[in-house]
């Protein structure tokens, strides 16, 4: 990520410089080359501030439960069969035996398959629930971009940008939480 964000600045800055050599040569009088003007959001907050935000994560935690139940009772069912194995083991015949040993590794193969399976579809779940809000923010953000001039809105979520430059840069919190509430 850092060095997607070096790379962009040093394109941006080396274009700078060829514009304002090339107008130097073109021009005696060498006009100035606009300032690119840089925004900055946290991407995070600004997700969290959306207001189908809020009801996207109480529908992911429903079904995080029923999965969680669903869990929690074929984890039930599991030891209750061991339980039941465990106290028969000396009395059955070696064919039961066997049996019942084939029954319980098949079971456990089974809840340890429905476990990752269930994982793998919440995480679907989730990245398909969080797909349209995310499209709505992009959409915002290159609203409030054109609006304000800005050349790119950076994300500065994980610490990703330490220091932006106050006279290239300015926070497009405010505008972004303003063009969410409408």
């Amino acid at each position: 990520m850092k060095k997607v964000l070096l790379l962009i600045f040093a394109c941006l800055a080396l274009t700078a410089q060829a514009q304002e050599k090339e107008s130097a040569k073109n021009d005696s009088s060498a006009t100035t080359v606009p300032q690119l003007k840089i925004g900055f959001v946290s991407y995070t907050k600004a997700l969290q501030a959306m207001p189908d935000y809020a009801l996207t994560q109480q529908r992911l935690a429903e079904l995080r439960t029923q999965y969680d139940k669903e869990l929690k009772r074929v984890e039930d069912e599991f030891n209750r069969k061991y339980e039941e194995f465990l106290d028969g083991q000396k009395e059955f015949p070696k064919t039961i035996l066997m049996k019942r040993q084939t029954e319980l590794k098949e079971l456990m193969e089974r809840n340890v398959a429905f476990k990752a399976n269930s994982l793998r579809e919440l995480a679907d779940a989730e990245v398909a629930a969080m797909k349209p809000l995310k499209e709505q923010l992009n959409s915002v953000l290159a609203e409030v971009a054109k609006e304000h001039g800005f050349v790119l809105i950076l994300n500065t979520d994980a610490d990703a940008c330490p220091y932006i430059d106050p006279t290239m840069g300015e926070d497009a919190m405010p505008m972004v939480m303003e063009k969410l509430k409408n």
